[in-house]
């Protein structure tokens, strides 16, 4: 099945998780807040790996470091444990709960498409939809035990090496990695 990530629509039509996020994401203005960055929710719940305490990961591409931290800091700050990061000058990493569901925005200077949050997310989806239901649960399993999502399907898979990198070089049609 094809769904447009960048478009949160889909959420709406999901499981449970999903539902709740929409519902979240759409009474507390969250992407109309952040629509000038081009935003987009990735990780887990938006292709249903996610597990008890998944966030709602929302990356963001921006040119205005400054402008932006101060948008998140008026818009976000009231909510629970609020936190606000800036790494090297090119990466913003801000944390909030609402209704006790932790939200996770990440920005930096790359458009969102080529972030690899959303790679990540796109191969995870297209790998599920080749292998089933099954392998998703394996996936949460191993989360559940404290796995990561990316080294998770790498250790499934049989993919040795960094596991950021490499599962961006699988190939899910023949199970192979593409060392090009």
């Amino acid at each position: 099945m094809t769904i447009n990530f960048r478009n949160i629509d889909y959420l709406n039509s999901g499981n449970e998780v999903q539902k709740k996020a929409y519902r979240l994401l759409m009474d507390y203005q969250i992407i109309n807040r952040l629509e000038d960055y081009s935003p987009i929710v990735v990780g887990t719940i938006p292709i249903q790996i996610d597990v008890d305490g998944s966030d709602i990961d929302i990356i963001l591409c921006v040119d205005d470091f400054d402008a932006l931290e101060e948008k998140l800091s008026l818009n976000f700050s009231q909510h629970a444990h609020f936190r606000l990061q800036r790494a090297a000058g090119h990466v913003i990493v801000c944390s909030f709960s609402i209704e006790e569901q932790l939200f996770e925005i990440y920005a930096t200077d790359k458009a969102t498409e080529i972030q690899n949050g959303y790679l990540h997310m796109l191969k995870e989806h297209e790998i599920i939809q080749l292998r089933g239901e099954e392998f998703a649960e394996q996936v949460r399993q191993l989360k559940r035990s404290g796995v990561k999502t990316e080294p998770a399907f790498c250790r499934l898979l049989g993919i040795e090496g960094d596991a950021y990198t490499e599962l961006l070089k699988y190939n899910p049609a023949d199970n192979s990695i593409n060392y090009e």
